[in-house]
């Protein structure tokens, strides 16, 4: 167990940085830390007053918001659990998630909150708007007018002698990540305070950020990446955090870090691709381009413009950009190590909240995910780890309690030794550089670091009555359902080739109407033949990425 605490950080950042900005809206409204901290405290006071017990669960959905981040941080000070939900979750799921997690408050946007049916919620007894904390639902009219009191103290005159000051112990639970939305595949991650801690232990070291860095947080704040790096951690070292909410759209990111430069920026692959093949591609696929780049030093000068360019669009500020969530295009890699651009690459997993690797741009190899964190151990399952792939385990000190309510699921990733079976393949050089080899779980990172879950997307498919069975790929165009038509019936119906793709058509438009958009299929492709199987009868899906 680590002796540092991380609720003792946050009550230190707020007293050390008390008159300066925390949190801002991007388009509206900012909040001081000691702004923060009065926030915090008459949280405290109104969960007392709505009879909230230490350890009871607190569900969080809404976009990235400066709200969002107080509640977040009064619920996990108070010695409660926080359940961030995905906002772009179905309603059917996100009332799973709360009842499967016991939740018996909620802060929500009140759009997140209307599509909701309060009767289906029974252990819920208040939810909190996000939007202006007053009561969007009670279970009493006593619980509505302490939330409705809770607003009216938040103009109130605060001192640093009225701050919170308890400390949660490490080994109590701080948060209950959701990987999935669905009844079938709902994998509640336990993560404990000493598991956050581990995480912003390692960050404070290894990436460091002083008071009053700007940070641009536009990753979901209820997954474990853009929570830990783009929220928590520049909040224990006093950074000024602009949440984005909305859709972080290339064209809208570049404006952004114009007007923000960041100092410190996290991306998940696709974004950097894509301003890569906007900005940089055309311009080295120019003939006179192509022909300097052949003429020694001339290329270094091209490549420095390229540098130039792609840090000016990232606001000129940056000390890194950090990667993860999937690989990078390795053509993008390359151009962007010639250029000597400042990124790096790190692989983490939300069961460790999320950290597990990472190297500094300075140390970072071609291909490489870096370098084990400080707080874990990390070995490969393979006779040589070196030139066979195995499979990637770790333990210590971030690796997660288990899943809620689910001890099958945890037996099957945490063995006895304390090991946690990650799923991914790898192997690790002699210095200890892990190299990803590829994705043994065929979680796929949507484009802006959602983790679709494509045995979700598939399971609906094949509920289809002409489909027997199905397989979700990303391409280009985006996801790719392949579908392998229940071909008896096709004969039985002398279907022909167009009706049946007018009635997968009809399929793919039904089919995205229930579910989030971001899991959303850009096109259902029939395959004439059933997909290759493993003697378990699973499809072979390395064949078919």
């Amino acid at each position: 167990m680590l002796k540092e605490n991380y609720t003792l950080f946050i009550w230190n950042s707020i007293l050390e940085n008390w008159d300066h900005t925390a949190f801002t809206n991007y388009e509206s409204g900012s909040y001081t830390y000691a702004e923060v901290g009065r926030s915090i405290y008459y949280m405290h006071k109104l969960f007392a007053k709505c009879g909230l017990k230490k350890g009871e669960k607190i569900a969080l959905i809404g976009k990235n918001c400066a709200e969002w981040a107080i509640a977040y941080q009064a619920t996990v000070t108070y010695g409660a659990v926080v359940v961030p939900i995905l906002p772009n979750f179905t309603p059917n799921d996100v009332q799973h998630i709360i009842n499967h997690s016991e939740s018996v408050m909620m802060f929500a946007n009140k759009a997140n909150w209307d599509v909701l049916d309060g009767d289906n919620l029974p252990k819920l007894k208040s939810v909190i708007s996000l939007d202006d904390f007053t009561p969007l639902y009670t279970h009493n009219k006593h619980s509505a007018e302490n939330i409705n009191k809770f607003k009216s103290l938040l103009s109130k005159d605060f001192s640093k002698e009225k701050l919170p000051k308890q400390i949660i112990a490490n080994s109590e639970l701080f948060a209950i990540i959701y990987t999935s939305g669905t009844t079938g595949f709902s994998k509640g991650v336990m993560l404990t305070h000493n598991n956050i801690t581990g995480n912003m232990v390692y960050s404070r070291t290894n990436m460091p950020l002083v008071p009053g860095d700007h940070i641009l947080s536009f990753l979901p704040l209820a997954h474990a990446y853009g929570c830990a790096i783009e929220f928590l951690y520049p909040f224990t070292s006093g950074c000024h955090i602009t949440f984005l909410g909305k859709m972080p759209t290339p064209q809208l990111l570049i404006k952004a870090f114009g007007e923000i430069k960041p100092r410190l920026i996290l991306s998940v692959p696709l974004i950097i691709e894509k301003i890569f093949k906007k900005q940089i591609k055309p311009v080295l696929e120019q003939p006179k381009v192509k022909f300097l780049m052949k003429i020694p030093f001339m290329d270094s000068v091209i490549l420095g413009k390229i540098k130039t360019k792609l840090t000016e669009s990232f606001g000129g500020n940056f000390h890194e950009i950090v990667i993860g969530g999937a690989a990078i295009n390795e053509e993008v890699q390359e151009v962007l190590r010639k250029a000597e651009f400042p990124f790096t690459i790190g692989y983490g997993m939300t069961e460790c909240g999320p950290l597990i690797s990472y190297a500094g741009w300075r140390d970072a190899r071609f291909n490489s995910a870096g370098r084990c964190v400080d707080q874990l151990e990390m070995r490969i399952d393979s006779p040589d780890s070196e030139n066979v792939v195995g499979e990637i385990l770790v333990r210590g000190e971030n690796v997660m309690k288990g899943y809620y309510k689910n001890e099958k699921a945890t037996r099957e990733i945490l063995d006895h030794d304390g090991w946690l079976h990650t799923g991914d393949l790898g192997t690790m050089d002699s210095e200890g550089f892990l190299y990803i080899k590829g994705r043994s779980k065929s979680m796929i990172l949507g484009a802006s670091g959602q983790n679709i879950y494509p045995e979700e997307i598939e399971a609906r498919i094949n509920a289809f009555p002409l489909v027997q069975e199905s397989i979700v790929v990303d391409r280009k165009e985006g996801l790719v359902a392949l579908i392998y038509p229940d071909m008896e019936m096709v004969d039985a119906k002398k279907m022909k080739e167009h009706s049946l793709e007018a009635i997968m058509e009809i399929y793919r438009k039904h089919l995205n109407k229930e579910i989030p958009t971001y899991m959303q299929v850009a096109k259902f492709q029939v395959v004439s033949s059933e997909f290759e199987k493993t003697p378990k009868r699973s499809i072979k899906r390395f064949l078919y990425s």
